[in-house]
C-alpha cells in the first residue's frame, strides 16, 4: 500500500479541506468550475452564511446557499468532500440537499412564466421543403 504524499495529495488521500469552486464543479452544482467561479464572485454562493469567494476552503458540515435562476435559493449541507471528478450518481453522496420544497403558488408562477417565454420566441415560420415548392410552383403556373 503506497503511504500519501505529504501534504495530502496521494491518490487515496482523503482531504480536509477543499476549494469551493472545485468542489461545487465536482458535485455537479455547477456545468463547470469556471461556472462556480462566475457564481461565487456574483455573490450568488453563500458558505454558512456568508458571501463566499472561489478559494475559500470548505469543511465537511458547511451550510451552502446558492441563488439560482429567478431568484430560487437551494440550500446544500456539505457531508463528504472531494476534489476529483467521480461517477455522478456518486456525486450525490457529497452532500445533503435541504431545499424546501416548492410553494403552490411558486409552481403556478413558473408556470406562468414558462408559457410567457415559450409564446415570446416561437419559431419562425418554416421554408417550404421540395415537395411544397414544386406544389406552390404549379399552381401559380395554373392560375396564369
Amino acid at each position: 500500500m503506497t503511504e500519501p504524499e505529504p501534504g495530502g495529495r496521494g491518490p487515496h488521500a482523503t482531504a480536509t479541506a477543499v476549494r469551493l469552486d472545485v468542489w461545487l464543479d465536482v458535485a455537479c452544482l455547477f456545468k463547470t468550475r469556471s461556472e462556480a467561479q462566475k457564481a461565487c464572485r456574483g455573490g450568488k454562493v453563500e458558505v454558512n452564511g456568508q458571501g463566499a469567494k472561489p478559494h475559500r476552503m470548505l469543511h465537511a458540515g458547511d451550510q451552502l446557499r446558492i441563488t439560482r435562476a429567478a431568484g430560487r435559493k437551494q440550500q446544500v449541507i456539505v457531508k463528504a468532500l472531494a476534489e476529483q471528478h467521480m461517477p455522478r450518481p456518486e456525486t450525490r453522496l457529497l452532500y445533503d440537499d435541504t431545499t424546501p420544497p416548492p410553494t403552490p403558488e411558486e409552481l403556478a408562477v413558473r408556470e406562468l412564466e414558462r408559457h410567457f417565454w415559450k409564446s415570446c420566441f416561437k419559431s419562425a415560420p418554416r421554408t417550404p421543403d421540395h415537395r411544397e415548392r414544386r406544389r406552390l410552383r404549379r399552381a401559380k403556373e395554373g392560375e396564369g
